[in-house]
């Protein structure tokens, strides 16, 4: 096990105080959690960024067919083209994933997006930065990091 759920929830604190601090020009928040893992962590975020502050937070999810080389993500609300977008995912591998959602949004307009991971594993093939990383973890190539959730207590997990 890499981290565990405490871990997981202390990283997620320091998130939501990065996001604050980000964003703080403006009273709302919109947070984009990438299904499923990182909306998990998205939801996380979220309840911590209300617990302490005053701003409104607005939380999307995204999804996109990872084992699939079309195009296919689902993406159903409108949002104003000069927001200010965190797209939250839970691992960073070869940054695939991030950087079709990036595309999409950039595609539909948006002016503003800034990326967070909970793990950065620096094994990009795509041309990808992350804004905010909650740990960098160095691993084989081969090697698969997870995040798990039971019961709603999240783990990461070398497999």
């Amino acid at each position: 096990m890499i981290l565990d759920n405490d871990k997981i929830f202390r990283i997620c604190n320091r998130l939501a105080y990065q996001i604050i601090e980000e964003s703080d020009e403006s009273d709302y928040i919109f947070l984009v959690g990438i299904k499923e893992k990182g909306f998990e962590i998205a939801e996380i975020i979220e309840k911590q960024i209300i617990s302490f502050s005053k701003r409104k937070v607005n939380l999307y999810s995204i999804e996109i067919e990872k084992n699939n080389d079309s195009n296919s993500i689902k993406f159903n609300h409108k949002l104003s083209k000069n927001c200010l977008i965190f797209l939250i995912d839970d691992v960073l591998n070869t940054g695939k994933t991030l950087f079709k959602c990036v595309n999409y949004f950039f595609n539909i307009g948006l002016e503003n997006i800034k990326t967070i991971v909970l793990i950065d594993r620096d094994h990009k093939k795509f041309p990808v930065n992350v804004d905010i990383k909650g740990v960098s973890l160095s691993t084989n190539f081969e090697d698969t990091v997870r995040i798990i959730s039971e019961k709603k207590k999240l783990r990461a997990e070398l497999v």
